[in-house]
Order: C-alpha cells, then sequence, then structure tokens
C-alpha cells in the first residue's frame, strides 16, 4: 500500500501525519527524524521545513520564498527567509553559548548574503530542525528522494482553489481559534474527520497538527503527480539537494 506522510517541526520534535491506501489516517510525535524514518519507512513525505541551502543567498531569500509570497496575500509574512549553508551551520555550533552563538550566525548571513541579511529570531530556533532534516538527506540518498520541501500555507492556498488563508493560525504566537477552524473546515471538505483534526497531541500545537495534516495530502498529491515544484524545475544546492516548494 502506498505511504504519504506530512511532518512539521514543533516544539516536542516532529509532528506527523500519516495517511494508507485504504486506510484512516493517523498523528503521532516523534523525538527525532531517525525515529520517524524507523518507524514510518517508505513513506513519500511532504515536510515543512528547507531543503536545500544555497551558498549565498539573494534578495528576498530563496528562489521558492521569492515566488510563492506573491500568492499568500497576508499570509505571506508565514515564509521565512532562509540563510545560507554556511549560517545555518554556524547557528548550530554548540561550543558558543546560544546568544553568541546567535550573534555570529546572523555575522556570518550578513556576509553570505546580497543585500546583506541578518537571521530571524523564529528562523534561529528552528536550524537544529533544519540541520537534523540535512543531514539525514545527504546522508541517504533514497531517503532523500522521498522527501519533499512544502510548506503549509502554500498547501492551505493552493488546496483552497488558489486562493490564501483569510485569518492567521496564530496571533501573537498563540493559536488563533477562527483561523484554525478556517483550516479545519478545509481538511474537513478535503476528507479529514472532525475529531482527527482536534486531538491533542502533547508537544505538538493545535496548528502544527493542522500542518501536517495538510502536507500529508501534499505528499499524496506529489505521488499522484498533481503537485507541482515551485520553481519548476527545482534549483539545486551544492550538495544536489532541490530548492523548491511543492504543492
Amino acid at each position: 500500500m502506498a505511504r504519504f506522510a506530512g511532518l512539521d517541526g514543533c516544539s516536542g520534535g516532529w509532528v506527523a501525519v500519516v495517511r494508507e491506501d485504504g486506510g484512516g489516517p493517523q498523528a503521532a510525535l516523534f523525538a527525532s527524524l531517525p525515529e520517524f524514518l524507523a518507524r514510518v519507512p517508505r513513506a513519500v513525505v511532504a515536510v515543512d521545513m528547507p531543503i536545500g541551502l544555497p551558498e549565498r543567498i539573494g534578495p528576498k531569500g530563496r528562489a521558492p520564498e521569492r515566488l510563492v509570497r506573491p500568492h499568500l496575500g497576508e499570509r505571506q509574512s508565514s515564509v521565512f527567509s532562509i540563510p545560507s549553508r554556511s549560517a545555518v551551520m554556524a547557528g548550530v555550533n554548540s561550543a558558543l553559548p546560544p546568544e553568541q552563538r546567535y550573534r555570529h550566525a546572523c555575522a556570518v548571513a550578513l556576509a553570505t548574503s546580497d543585500p546583506p541579511r541578518a537571521m530571524s529570531k523564529q528562523t534561529f530556533h528552528i536550524l537544529p530542525r533544519i540541520v537534523e532534516l540535512d543531514r539525514a538527506l545527504r546522508a541517504d540518498p533514497a531517503v532523500a528522494a522521498r522527501f519533499h520541501e512544502s510548506h503549509p500555507e502554500v498547501a492551505f492556498w493552493r488546496l483552497n482553489g488558489e486562493t490564501p488563508m483569510r485569518l492567521p493560525k496564530k496571533v501573537k504566537g498563540r493559536p488563533h481559534p477562527p483561523g484554525l477552524e478556517e483550516r479545519r473546515r478545509l481538511l474537513e471538505g478535503l476528507g479529514y474527520d472532525p475529531a482527527f483534526l482536534i486531538q491533542q497531541i502533547p508537544g505538538a500545537g493545535p496548528d502544527d497538527l493542522l500542518d501536517a495534516a495538510v502536507l500529508a495530502l501534499v505528499a499524496e498529491r506529489i505521488e499522484l503527480g498533481k503537485a507541482r515544484p515551485i520553481p519548476d524545475p527545482p534549483e539545486r544546492d551544492a550538495h544536489g539537494l532541490p530548492i523548491a516548494i511543492w504543492a
């Protein structure tokens, strides 16, 4: 049976929604990416985490970030600009204390972007997840072939008739119930049971579950040949990893 997974980094690790032909979706939290790979083998995966880290960054980020933002209207701020590979790696250098590490990563980001651009704190906080994914994909080409970068708001846009969500899912860092409900209604129309979408997963927020759920639909679309990368064809980084957002 074909297996599809949506994967989203969260405070507790990685939250996944897994769908299989002939069965209902399942949601679970994984402490690490190796744990996910061991427990969910052979799945086609759409992940809300950047794949492909350029050596230098141009205006407004990587190509997929620049290209998807205009589609998202007021939701375009959800698409972060990911810094260069060297800046990402500087941000996880455990030899430095966190505040010094952030300043050093910003300095590297400034030196490897044109025009010079520092790193946001939001991006800094997800660097360990970016590096965990990057290392797993570079270590195993078979795993890399199954993983595709996506983005929840781009996925919602595509599956909502290429119309962005009206409401934010978070306000001031907290879940925003009207925005969550807007996304639940869309997912229910795409086949999810309402009870599945309101379950609580310790270590993950309600928005993380919805993000993983919509990404699982993207993974299925990829397998069926219905999804497309942005840009098409994808660019590649120095390690051959694709630089594109699928939807």
